[in-house]
């Protein structure tokens, strides 16, 4: 996406360009590549490490016949969307700093960058509700028929993602109506509010999950302190310190999530055209950056994931044993 200026000095060291209208545009006779900046070279490092962490995330999934369980297509689908927003980052990056700029190749970011992030926050969705069905429905989950309702689940999420970030590209831009551009160009204020509301809608029904995680969670604590009274004390249950540290995994994942998502969908909704770029690129990386760190805070914490990459790189250090999945470690 390209961000509007505002009305306020441009310092022209930044690296981002002010907005200029369509007319003064097709008037100039070729333009011209801007120099490379600083960041520039942040836009293709980072994309270029989100692009190569989830791809060895999705090609040690794909590669692997056991992790065929509901989250691991989950835990897919996350790293192909964040492995698009790398690769969008990454063509921006080219179009803006090594070629001239053009009408389709912002359509083609922007288009791509959006189906990544919807994709990347439904399938974030999608882990939450995993997390969920696994607590309250621990006999039956992980059942063929929880497969496929997972990927049927996936197949329409991918549908609906590629269905949004097609706007642009069908026309639903504002590269000859400038006035009605949002804060991101080329998208119209229009299509950024009722994205950004999607979007909205996402977070609160994934806090909504994680809030009847807890629920789940605090009943069977009491359950398991329930049986402590009429089994024998040499049974192994969970202690306390292994259930405070769970709390404080779910309280990053959170703290991440919330604040990746919560300040772009907020700004989408309230700014406009005229409002000063610098908001937008503020609230726009860490929409972004999340991808970065999905890798880290979901796929490499799950035990069997680590293990098979542990086995790829020290074959013969880590044997590569059997390990039953528990939905809940991820």
């Amino acid at each position: 996406m390209t961000l509007n200026a505002s009305e306020l000095p441009w310092d022209e060291s930044s690296g981002l360009e002010p907005f200029l209208p369509l007319d003064l545009q097709e008037s100039s006779s070729s333009p011209e590549v801007p120099p490379l900046t600083i960041w520039g070279v942040t836009l293709c490092v980072s994309g270029t490490l989100i692009a190569t962490e989830n791809a060895i995330v999705v090609t040690t999934i794909l590669v692997t016949p056991s992790l065929r369980a509901p989250v691991f297509l989950l835990l897919a689908s996350l790293g192909l969307a964040d492995l698009l927003a790398g690769v969008a980052l990454i063509l921006h990056f080219l179009f803006r700093f090594c070629v001239e700029p053009s009408n389709w190749s912002e359509l083609l970011t922007s288009g791509l960058l959006v189906t990544s992030l919807t994709a990347s926050l439904c399938s974030l969705m999608g882990v939450a509700l995993d997390r969920y069905l696994s607590l309250s429905h621990a006999l039956t989950y992980g059942s063929s028929q929880s497969r496929r309702r997972a990927a049927t689940l996936l197949l329409l999420v991918w549908l609906g993602a590629c269905v949004i970030g097609a706007g642009p590209a069908m026309g639903w831009h504002c590269l000859e109506e400038p006035n009605s551009c949002s804060v991101a160009r080329p998208l119209t204020r229009t299509y950024l509010s009722l994205l950004c509301g999607g979007f909205l809608m996402v977070v609160i029904v994934t806090l909504q999950l994680y809030a009847g995680i807890c629920r789940v969670a605090r009943r069977h604590a009491h359950a398991i302190a329930t049986q402590r009274h009429f089994l024998p004390t040499n049974q192994p249950y969970p202690s306390r310190h292994s259930s405070g540290k769970g709390f404080s995994r779910l309280i990053l994942v959170l703290s991440v999530f919330v604040g990746c998502w919560m300040p772009f969908s907020l700004w989408g909704l309230l700014g406009d055209a005229s409002s000063p770029p610098l908001y937008t690129y503020a609230t726009l990386v860490p929409a972004a950056g999340s991808s970065l760190l999905n890798p880290i805070l979901y796929s490499l914490r799950n035990k069997d994931i680590r293990k098979v990459l542990l086995h790829a790189c020290c074959p013969h250090r880590f044997s590569h044993s059997t390990h039953t999945h528990y939905p809940v470690d991820v």
